[in-house]
């Protein structure tokens, strides 16, 4: 009779890997809009970010995830590359 020292709902090493693409997509979301010039837009982008973390913050279906993460992925690239066309 063998007890586990890690708790019922401890993270698989997948999981723990993909929670931290996730945390870090969003830090770096948060940092390109403080990037923004204009004050409403800024607040505008960052409510929208919190609110999409957010909602899908109880997602577990792995696929799912990694699809979230790419649409992630290019609403950053897409942000990134107004911002360095509004700076030229």
């Amino acid at each position: 009779m063998t007890l586990s020292r890690l708790p019922v709902t401890a993270l698989s090493f997948k999981q723990f890997l993909q929670r931290q693409k996730v945390l870090g997509i969003y830090r770096t979301m948060l940092r390109t809009i403080r990037q923004v010039p204009d004050e409403s837009d800024r607040k505008y982008l960052r409510d929208w970010a919190r609110d999409e973390f957010k909602r899908n913050k109880s997602a577990t279906n792995q696929d799912a995830i990694r699809m979230m993460l790419t649409q992630a992925n290019n609403h950053l690239e897409t942000l990134q590359k107004s911002l360095a066309l509004a700076r030229s």
